[in-house]
């Protein structure tokens, strides 16, 4: 059983608070806030009930050296803006610098330095989860995106606290997501796109005796489409996954699963441009670069039959216009069926694929996995999630 962050008594507690704050840099400013923001009522209920919280993420890949471009500073410049509050930024993460700054009681919201400064980070060392773990009384974990890493502040801390939760956006990712692989509410359709089979073969293995029609699409679907004998032009293909296409078509039929592949493209030269439409056959000098007209429109009454939509993977390069178009009539159809559906969206690209659509606000979940969405979607157990299991 996980404890839920609600069942916890934090009166005169200080809280490790494990998020999940890699968020893009640009020039010492937060980018793109959406795994801030999402965490922020979380920190904002702890704070109401806490004395002091403790916050901890990672951002980057420093392998574990100090380098100024991975610091925390401009999320403690977010975060407190966001807080309307003070925020301490600690000069590391373990350290008697920092046990003297959180000792502080003044210091209400303590935001700790990069976690992977540290190697011990990733490599879930004992005696660093240990050092982190004594600086609080209760351990709460906000941080789906990194629940797919059994590193120290993941899954190495844990051990070492009697009372731990799941914060209020990991348990709304377990609340929107285990539906998907439990009893489903039917019909259940999931769109794939995105560039490669490679990436989404565990996925559609799981997903197959649960759903009822899969919409593939993007750079994955090219594969699709030379397996069954189409011309595909110079268009994206893992030449090594086509049997397994053709076996996972097959697996599909045999779960009664109906599987929707492009019918027309819309189709760019070499260098992604000069964008022209075509049928389901491919001229050999063109890549197919998005899904047709036609397919978007059948994708989209497909959708309009559902109950519940899982979309990863945008079916197109969105980030490239005309290429765009056939996300964006996906986002617009989910948005026009909002709230009478459950939509749950995965995986960055599919997100930014919908706020560029502008219809953020009309899906019913934006998770903020990426890996560990695509993991827990698998089956597997996640570390993260296991670590918080008090049965285990």
């Amino acid at each position: 059983m996980i404890r839920k962050l609600t069942d916890i008594d934090l009166r005169d507690k200080t809280v490790f608070l494990r998020v999940d704050f890699n968020v893009p840099i640009d020039q010492g400013k937060v980018a793109e806030s959406h795994r801030i923001d999402s965490s922020l009522p979380t920190i904002q209920l702890i704070m109401q009930r806490a004395k002091q919280i403790v916050i901890a993420s990672h951002l980057g890949r420093p392998d574990g050296k100090v380098i100024a471009k991975y610091s925390l500073a401009p999320v403690r410049s977010h975060l407190e803006q966001a807080l309307g509050q003070p925020v301490v930024l600690a000069p590391d993460c373990v350290g008697a610098d920092v046990e003297r700054i959180v000792r502080n009681e003044k210091n209400r919201i303590v935001l700790l330095e990069n976690l992977r400064f540290h190697k011990e980070e990733e490599k879930n060392d004992i005696n660093f989860a240990r050092a982190l773990a004594s600086l609080a009384e209760v351990y709460v974990d906000d941080a789906f995106g990194a629940a797919h890493r059994a590193h120290a502040s993941i899954s190495g801390m844990t051990p070492f606290f009697k009372a731990k939760a799941a914060g209020l956006l990991l348990q709304k990712e377990l609340d929107y997501l285990s539906p998907l692989l439990v009893n489903p509410a039917k019909p259940f359709v999931t769109i794939l796109g995105g560039a490669k089979i490679s990436d989404k073969i565990g996925v559609i293995r799981n997903l197959l005796p649960k759903v009822d029609t899969l919409l593939i699409g993007g750079g994955m679907a090219y594969t699709f489409l030379k397996a069954q004998g189409l011309e595909i032009g110079k268009s994206l293909l893992e030449q090594d996954k086509l049997s397994l296409a053709t076996d996972l078509l097959n697996e599909a039929a045999s779960h009664g699963v109906k599987i929707m592949l492009p019918v027309d493209h819309v189709t760019g030269d070499s260098e992604k441009k000069n964008p022209e439409s075509c049928g389901a056959q491919i001229p050999a000098d063109r890549m197919g670069l998005d899904i047709g007209p036609e397919t978007a429109k059948r994708f989209a009454e497909e959708i309009k039959k559902a109950k519940l939509i899982l979309w990863n993977g945008p079916v197109g390069l969105f980030e490239i216009p005309p290429y765009d178009q056939g996300s964006r009539t996906l986002a617009d159809t989910l948005a026009e069926l909002y709230p009478n559906i459950t939509s749950v969206i995965a995986g960055g690209d599919t997100i930014a694929a919908v706020n560029a659509a502008g219809v953020e606000t009309r899906i019913t979940h934006l998770s903020t996995g990426g890996g560990a969405t695509l993991e827990f979607l698998e089956g597997k157990v996640l570390p993260g999630i296991k670590a918080l299991d008090e049965a285990t």
